[in-house]
């Protein structure tokens, strides 16, 4: 009998071992209580948040210090609100409006590593305060740029353009498909712009929400043409998360040698 215990529990073992669970990650995301809206002045709220799993709550809050929120009319507005949390940060909007809204945190910072008199240091900042502060003979001073951009979009009505528009810095999601009328079972059709131009090969990652519920992934990789156009197809109506990174040499400052650049954006896709 006891043994009969024994082979049960080391098959349980085995068993979930070879069970295949989903990888967990660090993933920033906003995401908007909804989308598509409607009416004179729809109250719109908001999460940013860092997820190990997406569009939950459950690692760390996401800073909105670099928040920028444009317009139907190409205007920025500001939050309504806001409300921090240890694991997310909430805001409102208040869309008074028609057309659609870019919600955007943008971030562009110096990252330096060094010794000071054998100590080591580790500076984040922009470029000007780079100059000032960090030592131009810095003891094995290495340095790269970071430049990432997190989007959602959300419209009150019928869509439009206007806040689609590149603003030529960073890498960046150009909408052929409009990031609010994305459909289930239609390839939603988007153009990678790297410092207002197309970006070749660049690779691209997509995630459906809802993966706690789900035994693999489900990861879909694309690479950006020599348009940097990509042409996804879905999974199913729901949430997805989307980041294109990517890599070069046009830095800030000549101490930089490397620029990372990462976009990032949360869209919804609409049942038939």
């Amino acid at each position: 009998m006891k043994r009969f215990a024994l082979s049960i529990t080391a098959c349980a073992l085995s068993a979930a071992l070879f069970t295949p669970i989903v990888a967990l990650a660090d993933r920033p995301f906003i995401l908007p209580g909804m989308t598509l809206n409607s009416g004179n002045a729809p109250l719109i709220t908001f999460d940013a948040a860092v997820g190990e799993n997406l569009f939950y709550f459950d690692h760390n809050t996401l800073s909105i210090d670099n928040l920028i929120i444009t317009a139907a009319d190409g205007s920025i507005v500001k939050p309504e609100s806001t409300s921090p949390g240890k694991l997310r940060n909430s805001f409102d909007l208040r869309a008074t409006m028609q057309g659609t809204y870019k919600v955007s945190i943008v971030n562009d910072m110096l990252i330096a590593n060094y010794k000071e008199n054998g100590a080591p240091k580790r500076w984040r900042g922009n470029a000007e305060a780079f100059a000032k502060e960090v030592p131009s003979n810095a003891e094995d001073l290495q340095v790269f740029q970071n430049q990432s951009r997190i989007e959602t979009f959300v419209t009150n009505g019928s869509p439009n353009h206007t806040a689609l528009k590149p603003t030529g810095k960073g890498l960046e999601l150009q909408a052929v498909t409009h990031p609010n009328d994305i459909v289930d079972g239609e390839p939603a059709h988007f153009q990678l712009l790297l410092d207002g131009k197309p970006a070749a090969g660049v690779k691209v990652t997509v995630i459906a929400g809802g993966a706690r519920y789900r035994q693999k992934l489900g990861e879909q990789f694309y690479t950006s043409d020599t348009n940097g156009k990509i042409s996804i197809q879905w999974q199913g109506a729901g949430m997805y998360w989307l980041q294109a990174r990517t890599s070069d040499n046009k830095t800030a400052v000549t101490a930089a040698k490397e620029r990372r650049v990462s976009y990032i954006a949360t869209l919804e896709v609409m049942p038939q």
